[in-house]
Formats: structure tokens, C-alpha cells, sequence
């Protein structure tokens, strides 16, 4: 049985328990971030610690514990559990208070939760046969830059990818991707050109985005950060996402047409070793 973490304790999963009044319940006053974990160690930690630091101060949100004081939270669960692979899940919320639209005053208390979960990340059989992708319309709140717990829109852009047989979905704004359901999207143009959206309130500004696109500037390839369209992504010779949990990840099919050959293509394969072989070098 998993230990968890709640708010200073460290609890049996069966055990831990979060306030029916809590505001990341009531209202999706919460954020949130996933880290990688390999070799029992942390990947991009500082990073997702940034992004959390932005997210909080996006959303006017206090938060009481340092970066330190979350480092050892996370490699302790890491121990309790056993995690030589997989991931740490961590949310904030604004805490427990009546139900009110304003927000409670700020000495409230953070409802902080950490967990683990062990999974295969590295041997990865979707990563060897690549995605398939669909597209669908962006109809999420304009601050997907926030890293929140609101993901009821891209969970159901999930099941509809799912329905439609792919195994996710890429969406769409004024003809244009954005990013995936829980990534970020990129195209690799006939010129060889990696393309992905550039940063802004329409997407989230991904760790791993960060790392692997530095990853391609050491390999000298070009990097154009702009919008692309959909007809775009369907005639690129490569596509491919990055996340924490898929680290990069090809994609050989988009709304039914093959991209390139219709198998995961040489750039991504190779900007996923390089992600592996560094982030294997600085986890902590």
C-alpha cells in the first residue's frame, strides 16, 4: 500500500483524507505538478519548482513551504515507496473554507497532497509504435499557461481520442494547435525544422518542452516557435509531444493521415535518447 502525503503527514493511502470544503474540490482552486522519476531520482526538479512558483503567484495563492522543505517531501515518498521509476504527483490548494466564491482570507491553510506512482517510462511500447492523434476544438479557459487542476476538458478530449480509436488528441484554436491534451505538441517540417507553439496564455509552458528544446538547439537544428496549422501537422515529415510521463513521444498519425512514413521518425528518436541520457545525468 502507497504512503501519501497530507498536509505534514505521512499516511496509508486508505487513510488520507482531504475536507469536503476544500477550495481545490469546490471550486478547482488548486495547482499542481507531475516530476519524473528515474533511477529513484528527480527529473527538472527546480523547473516544476518554478512553474509552481508561478502558478501560485498567478493565482494569488500563499503557499508557506520552500522548495527545500518540498525536495524532502518528494525524495521521502520516493524511499517510503520504493520508486525507481515512475512519477510524484503534487497539489496545492487554497485549504478548507464555506463555500464562497471569494476567496478565504490568507492565514487559511494550503491543503498540500503528495503521492507516488510507479510506472514503466522508459520502455515504452506507444513510444515504439508512435500516436496517433485527433483534433479537436480548444474550448479551455484562456489561462492554460496556470498549471491548475481544472482537466475535466482534456480528460474528455482523451475519451473522445479514444472513441475515435487514436491515443490522444491534439487541440485546436482558430485553426491552429496549441498542444495536447497533457503536452506539448511539435511538428518537423520537409526543411527539417522542429515548430512548436510559442509560449503564451494558450499553452502550458512545459518543463520537459524546456529541456528537449534544448536538447535540439545542441543538435543544431533549427527551432521555430510559432503557431502551426492542422493541414501543416498532417504533411510534416515528424511529429511528436513532450511530457514528464512521455517524455518525447513520436507521432505517426493525425486525423487518420500519415505523418512521414507513418512510423516514429529519426529526429524524435533521437531527441528522446538525449532527453533520457541528460535527464538520467541531473536528476537529484
Amino acid at each position: 500500500m502507497r504512503q501519501v502525503y497530507v498536509n505534514g503527514d505521512y499516511l496509508p493511502e486508505t487513510e488520507a483524507r482531504v475536507s469536503v470544503f476544500d477550495r481545490g474540490f469546490l471550486f478547482a482552486d488548486a495547482v499542481y505538478e507531475v516530476t519524473l522519476v528515474l533511477e529513484g531520482k528527480l527529473v527538472d526538479f527546480a523547473g516544476h519548482m518554478r512553474r509552481l512558483r508561478r502558478s501560485l503567484g498567478e493565482l494569488g495563492m500563499a503557499f508557506a513551504l520552500t522548495d527545500a522543505d518540498l525536495l524532502e517531501i518528494h525524495r521521502e515518498l520516493i524511499r517510503r515507496n520504493d520508486i525507481e521509476e515512475g512519477l510524484v504527483y503534487l497539489q496545492v490548494t487554497r485549504g478548507a473554507a464555506d463555500r464562497d466564491f471569494l476567496f478565504p482570507a490568507e492565514e487559511t491553510p494550503n491543503t498540500v497532497v503528495l503521492f507516488t506512482q510507479k510506472k514503466s517510462l522508459l520502455d515504452s511500447p506507444l513510444a515504439e509504435r508512435g500516436q496517433h492523434i485527433v483534433t479537436v476544438e480548444d474550448l479551455r479557459w484562456r489561462r492554460c499557461d496556470i498549471k491548475t487542476v481544472q482537466l475535466l476538458y482534456p480528460s474528455m478530449a482523451k475519451m473522445e481520442a479514444k472513441s475515435r480509436g487514436a491515443d490522444d488528441a491534439w487541440l485546436v484554436k482558430d485553426g491552429y494547435v496549441t498542444e495536447g491534451s497533457s503536452n506539448n505538441a511539435y511538428i518537423i517540417t520537409p526543411d527539417g525544422t522542429v515548430v512548436t507553439r510559442d509560449l503564451s496564455t494558450d499553452i502550458l509552458h512545459g518543463i520537459t518542452r524546456q529541456a528537449v528544446l534544448q536538447c535540439a538547439e545542441d543538435l543544431q537544428l533549427r527551432i521555430e516557435e510559432r503557431p502551426f496549422t492542422v493541414e501543416e501537422a498532417e504533411n510534416a515529415v515528424e511529429a511528436f509531444s513532450t511530457s514528464a510521463s512521455g517524455l518525447v513521444n513520436p507521432v505517426v498519425m493525425i486525423n487518420g493521415h500519415e505523418v512521414g512514413r507513418g512510423k516514429p521518425g529519426p529526429i524524435a528518436a533521437r531527441l528522446r535518447q538525449i532527453y533520457i541520457e541528460r535527464s538520467r545525468a541531473s536528476a537529484v
